[in-house]
């Protein structure tokens, strides 16, 4: 293999490595979001019961997203919780106190998966993966998004 083939083929790496992150975070903000969906009480109930919706299924998307991304640039998925948990940096959220800090908890965990995808996006573009990138600056701007909707709740 020559220089520029180990180069391309560790660049590579990187991108699915960076995307098996994304993907991991991704389950583990899904089960939290699932988690507040079902559980949330309180005066703020409706609008976080209808928020997390959205958001579940948009997560629940997303990973489908990001797994065929993985498939189609020649690796396997790990598709096991267990296997999730341990690629996450975001950790399960145990319990809450109450609907804001719910919310808040939510928030933070978009947050945190915004910036874990634009890492994924330097990965990406630095092996030339430009659809990579494209689809991690996507997600990177629907965490953005729901964070802000979710901070905006509980200002």
């Amino acid at each position: 293999m020559s220089k520029k083939q180990e180069k391309q083929a560790s660049a590579s790496s990187q991108v699915i490595d960076a995307l098996q992150g994304v993907l991991a975070d991704t389950y583990v903000l899904l089960a939290a979001t699932q988690n507040v969906h079902w559980n949330v009480e309180g005066p703020l109930f409706h609008a976080v019961h209808l928020m997390t919706d959205e958001q579940y299924e948009n997560l629940f998307d997303a990973t489908d997203e990001l797994a065929e991304r993985i498939r189609s640039l020649g690796a396997r998925v790990h598709a096991t919780l267990a296997g999730h948990l341990e690629r996450a940096s975001l950790k399960e959220p145990g319990s809450f106190k109450n609907a804001v800090e719910m919310v808040r908890r939510l928030a933070d965990g978009h947050t945190a998966l915004a910036e874990r995808a634009r890492q994924g996006v330097a990965a990406a573009q630095e092996a030339g993966d430009e659809a990579t990138a494209d689809m991690l600056i996507e997600r990177i701007a629907v965490h953005d998004k729901f964070a802000w909707m979710l901070r905006s709740l509980i200002a």
